[in-house]
């Protein structure tokens, strides 16, 4: 839905003053008003936010979110100590195969808040950044919907995705006998690629340890595939 709408996004500025006069939540009114940079704006100077969720399946129509994990950064330093992190009650029911997976139980999510309680600490964080995901649809898919279940109202913003980013550089560097013997291009999953950097090696499926592990992973691509000077417009979707 987003990949769709965001094709004929060309002007994002103009498209949240658009949103803030059409919102109708104040919290998402905010957000919109706070504005967002020029798509020339150069990489070095944009302030970041990685956003990892956790959530209950795969599926943004029937699961939903369980956790929230964010932490700003720029090309030179991730901010953890401004990294922030909530448990959220889920809209659906806390599955066995999805517990094995991220570790999340039942106790963890005891007195949780609602995704509408902890909205404006959320958008506060993400209000005037550049949003960074690996793999745009958990992010931005589930946030929107999960709004719509709550609020009537979603969310739509521009991210840059660690994940496509990978793709592309490893459909780059494939030549052209690789394609002919059909070699398969190298996992674009968050360790595998963060390996191809030599970066450290983190226990997966925890949303503020992704979410620093997002951060670091967008420094390292930025560094060998890009330039501090390109404009976030090459990057942003």
């Amino acid at each position: 839905m987003h990949d769709f709408i965001n094709k004929e996004i060309l002007n994002w500025q103009a498209f949240y003053q658009v949103k803030a006069r059409e919102s109708r939540d104040p919290r998402l009114t905010a957000f919109y008003e706070f504005g967002i940079y020029h798509d020339e704006t150069a990489l070095k100077d944009i302030e970041f936010v990685a956003l990892d969720f956790e959530t209950t399946g795969l599926d943004s129509k029937q699961n939903s979110i369980i956790s929230v994990g964010l932490v700003p950064f720029n090309l030179q330093r991730v901010f953890c100590r401004q990294a922030k992190h909530w448990y959220i009650t889920p809209e659906d029911k806390l599955k066995e195969d999805s517990i094995i997976i991220h570790g999340i139980t039942h106790s963890d999510l005891k007195g949780a808040p609602e995704l509408a309680s902890i909205l404006a600490g959320v958008l506060d964080e993400l209000r005037g950044k550049v949003v960074v995901v690996h793999y745009r649809r958990i992010e931005r898919d589930f946030f929107d919907i999960g709004l719509r279940a709550v609020l009537n109202e979603g969310i739509v913003f521009p991210v840059v995705d660690t994940m496509q980013i990978e793709a592309d550089v490893q459909e780059q560097s494939r030549g052209f006998l690789d394609r002919l013997r059909g070699k398969r291009p190298e996992s674009i999953r968050l360790a595998q690629s963060r390996g191809r950097y030599h970066l450290p090696v983190y226990p997966p499926h925890d949303a503020l340890t992704d979410a620093i592990a997002t951060a670091e992973l967008l420094q390292a691509q930025i560094h060998h595939h890009f330039s501090p000077e390109t404009p976030i417009k090459k990057l942003w979707l």
